[in-house]
């Protein structure tokens, strides 16, 4: 069974993987770059900080930074745990592939930590902001969705791994937009 689900999932990664073209490479290769939403968290900074203040926003600080570093490091934790080939490392799919971009990363790709701080951020965001505007989770879950399909679209991870690592930062976006929410009130930020 475990193996029908792998071959399945190289399959799709094929599939999509192959959809590609040079004319929408350097838009992929922009999405999937940890900076290119540096507008967009600018812009939740500001109205996390109309919304909670300067204190809260700094425990606000204080909070993602522990969540992008507790989903960062569980992703790498699986990485070494599982020892999944990226797609650009796996024989039997590599050279069916398109890699996009000239490197391919590390060995292993077992979940895509991607795919996991972008949800996990979309998540904490829009469930902590969801008052002041309405279509701020949509938002942010459609971002997050295309920073991890990128991740298939340049070639470094299976569709499994992109949604791994979307549930998995999904739950963690959740668990620390509660607790921020609870210290928030707990302790009037």
């Amino acid at each position: 069974m475990l193996d029908q689900l792998l071959q399945l999932d190289k399959d799709v990664f094929i599939y999509l993987n192959g959809l590609g073209t040079p004319a929408w490479d350097t838009y992929w290769q922009f999405v999937s770059h940890k900076l290119s939403a540096l507008p967009l968290y600018l812009f939740l900074l500001i109205l996390s900080y109309r919304k909670f203040g300067l204190k809260g926003t700094l425990v606000l600080v204080v909070t993602v930074a522990l969540l992008i570093t507790v989903s960062d490091q569980l992703s790498n934790f699986f990485k070494y745990g599982v020892t999944r080939l990226r797609p650009c490392h796996d024989p039997e799919v590599s050279s069916l592939m398109r890699l996009v971009k000239s490197y391919c990363g590390g060995k292993f790709g077992y979940y895509s930590a991607h795919a996991s701080n972008s949800f996990a951020l979309a998540i904490f965001f829009g469930f902590i902001l969801r008052s002041q505007i309405r279509l701020i989770r949509l938002a942010l879950v459609f971002w997050a969705l295309l920073v991890a399909y990128s991740r298939i679209y340049i070639g470094v991870h299976f569709p499994l791994d992109v949604l791994t690592g979307a549930l998995i930062g999904s739950f963690l976006g959740w668990l620390f937009a509660k607790l921020f929410i609870f210290a928030h009130r707990k302790f009037s930020l």
